[in-house]
């Protein structure tokens, strides 16, 4: 096949899908972008449907070596990377950063611990719906904790760090669910998360509402707490504090309480998501992504946004206009926290209420669960997380 090169071959945006990158290609080149991919590609040698681009004859239309092409993009690599350590879905980045790249929207495979571009100070959060990027130089904690969480990454590797930064956004949207205005002694995190909101989703007076919303700017207000929780979380000895004896766990809660205004009473720790972490999940290995990205696609145009994750996010920004409240449930539902919600099949729940129920539960039946998962562990020789990471 001869592929005649391109006369505008722009670069590739760091961490681009192939997808992505040749729908600019061919936008501004006039082309079809189905057919440009069809050059380019070619199906999967495992006899299925969906086409992989050859990096061979992406280096052709483009004039960039294949090497070049890999290096921004990991669909291109060989060996293909670890899919675990990225995103299981594309996304759009900083829009600063994509103004550089012509020919329209770039979606990007990031990894886990990209939250934030420090070199423009936005907000890039999890996958969410296509928004408006966030402007944070009025708050630099936010910018200052993602400093912070490549500092973890860096000391723990990406497994624990991905489980201790998720599972610490999880526990901290816990704490903004407690039912009720918490006591006194909680309004410190919570006027915090909500004068950040204030910032992140701005009320307009022409329309009455908050048209910016979006579950990824939430998790904005949250995300330096949830950095200064995780290397609790990440750490094998407040791991071993978390799953030791009554002190021990006591020590443990007094720390999490100096990173974060606990809002649980000590007394009854019923309902506490902190506890239940504690009880349940401090002495198992780091949870894995739920799924991981599949390279390659049937035709070249993006997907557009699932009906079921608009519809989500449309009922979201419904109840956050009427009552600006329901901030921890609505990160509790989103896609983004899976992973930790969901850490074995078993129990399995019909709706996702239970789910987020089982979550908090530190009940007498839950200890008697978690006893006979731990025998279980042990029966098949799984190590216990302090002899790993």
């Amino acid at each position: 096949m001869l592929i005649r090169r391109l006369p505008d071959p722009v670069p590739p945006a760091r961490h681009e899908i192939p997808a992505s990158y040749i729908s600019r290609l061919a936008t501004l080149h006039g082309l079809d972008i189905n057919d440009l991919w069809t050059q380019v590609t070619e199906r999967e040698k495992s006899g299925g449907m969906r086409r992989v681009v050859v990096p061979e004859r992406l280096a052709a239309l483009t004039g960039r070596t294949a090497h070049a092409l890999a290096g921004a993009m990991p669909e291109l690599r060989s060996p293909a990377p670890d899919w675990a350590m990225f995103r299981h879905q594309p996304q759009t980045g900083c829009h600063r950063c994509d103004a550089r790249h012509p020919g329209g929207k770039v979606t990007r495979l990031l990894p886990h611990h990209r939250y934030v571009c420090l070199r423009h100070r936005t907000w890039i959060g999890p996958p969410d719906i296509d928004h408006p990027a966030v402007d944070l130089t009025r708050l630099p904690e936010i910018v200052d904790a993602q400093r912070k969480h490549l500092r973890l990454l860096s000391r723990y590797g990406w497994a624990a760090t991905y489980d201790a930064v998720l599972s610490a956004l999880m526990l901290c949207a816990h704490i903004w669910s407690v039912d009720g205005r918490p006591s006194s002694a909680v309004f410190g995190t919570w006027d915090t998360w909500e004068d950040r909101i204030g910032l992140l989703i701005p009320f307009s007076r022409e329309t009455r509402s908050y048209p910016s919303y979006s579950t990824s700017r939430l998790f904005a207000a949250i995300y330096p707490e949830a950095v200064a929780m995780a290397p609790l979380i990440a750490s094998p000895h407040w791991r071993q504090l978390a799953d030791g004896t009554e002190a021990e766990q006591a020590r443990f809660f007094a720390e999490i309480g100096n990173r974060v205004t606990y809002p649980y009473k000590p007394a009854d720790r019923r309902g506490d998501a902190i506890a239940h972490w504690s009880l349940a999940d401090s002495w198992r290995p780091p949870s894995r992504p739920l799924t991981t990205y599949t390279p390659g696609r049937m035709r070249g145009t993006l997907p557009g946004l699932a009906a079921n994750r608009l519809a989500r996010h449309e009922k979201s920004a419904t109840w956050f206009n009427r009552t600006r409240r329901e901030q921890g449930r609505a990160m509790l539902f989103h896609g983004h926290l899976k992973s930790v919600l969901l850490r074995d099949p078993d129990p399995q729940y019909e709706k996702w209420e239970g789910t987020i129920w089982h979550s908090t539960r530190t009940d007498d039946l839950m200890r008697e669960e978690v006893a006979k998962k731990r025998r279980a562990s042990e029966a098949t020789t799984l190590p216990h997380y302090s002899s790993g990471s």
